[in-house]
């Protein structure tokens, strides 16, 4: 029922690696707040990768400018592949999915520093949801036994950790429903539009991006199920660093403008945003606490 991908190693898009933008010399070539010369910064795909480099290459550029040392942008292949970068010592910050993120503080000693704002400074969420034609007899999440339903890629929060929950929440087996991972949140999407599932898993992150972009008319469609809200992404940075480079990565963070936010905020719902805030292990503890209800480990993701 749960088709798998296969762990990838860490892929990168062309890096975005720019120097001499930081108005000033550069760090010292292995100073505690420029090690190796550069800090390399991973993304998770959650959108289409093409479509997320030159977001976070604005992010990426103004973060290395305040640090004044060239940040090397990296968008891996799964979450799987960002939190074994982490972990092996080739990653020093990194965003990920907050159920990603559980795991990536056990694994790889991943610790959140900031998240996405709105423009009065509230730390923002999403929710997951589960939606189908609007002519289809299904109206709750029961009604989907012996159905087929999309979800995003293993290891999602949004996309496959709370649908899930919810099915088991409802009283239905994960084999009472057939699930299908189309690979991503756009592609669960298009597998409802196209008519390929019953139900798909989508976000309200995705919705947001795909209403923008002319791709979803929602009013063909009904949803069945919703979330409770979850804190939206953390950056990271890795526990081992240095603790001075790990100050000067969240200052750097949290002082960074709407300006500089707003490209990545647009695909987290994040209108208008704000500069980014503060977040700790504690902001995500519903994270692990649905990981713990459903028996996940690191292999889920």
């Amino acid at each position: 029922m749960r088709a798998r991908p296969a762990l990838a190693a860490l892929a990168v898009l062309p890096a975005l690696l720019l120097t001499g933008c930081g108005g000033g010399e550069p760090a010292a070539t292995g100073s505690a707040t420029c090690p190796n010369g550069k800090i390399r910064f991973g993304v998770e795909p959650y959108e289409d990768p093409a479509k997320l480099k030159p977001a976070y290459e604005t992010l990426a550029a103004a973060l290395q400018k305040s640090l004044n040392c060239p940040v090397e942008l990296k968008i891996v292949e799964d979450y799987s592949a960002e939190v074994l970068a982490m972990r092996n010592g080739q990653l020093e910050m990194a965003q990920f999915g907050p159920l990603g993120y559980v795991f990536a503080s056990t694994k790889a000693d991943a610790r959140p520093v900031a998240s996405f704002a709105d423009a009065k400074g509230a730390l923002t969420t999403y929710t997951a949801g589960i939606w189908v034609p609007a002519n289809s007899p299904i109206t709750s999440i029961k009604d989907l036994k012996g159905k087929s339903l999309a979800l995003s890629s293993p290891g999602s929060t949004s996309g496959d950790a709370l649908p899930r929950y919810a099915l088991k929440t409802q009283g239905l087996a994960e084999s009472d429903v057939k699930i299908d991972y189309a690979g991503g949140h756009p592609e669960a999407l298009l597998a409802l539009a196209n008519g390929k599932v019953d139900a798909a898993e989508i976000n309200s992150q995705q919705l947001a991006t795909a209403k923008a972009e002319g791709s979803f008319d929602a009013a063909e469609y009904r949803q069945v199920w919703t979330s409770d809200a979850i804190p939206n992404d953390p950056i990271t940075v890795h526990g081992k660093l240095d603790p001075a480079l790990r100050d000067a990565i969240a200052s750097a963070l949290l002082k960074l403008g709407p300006s500089d936010v707003a490209k990545v905020g647009a695909f987290l719902d994040v209108n208008p945003p704000g500069p980014l805030v503060a977040v700790t292990k504690d902001t995500y503890k519903p994270l692990f606490d649905l990981a713990t209800a459903l028996g996940l480990t690191e292999k889920d993701v």
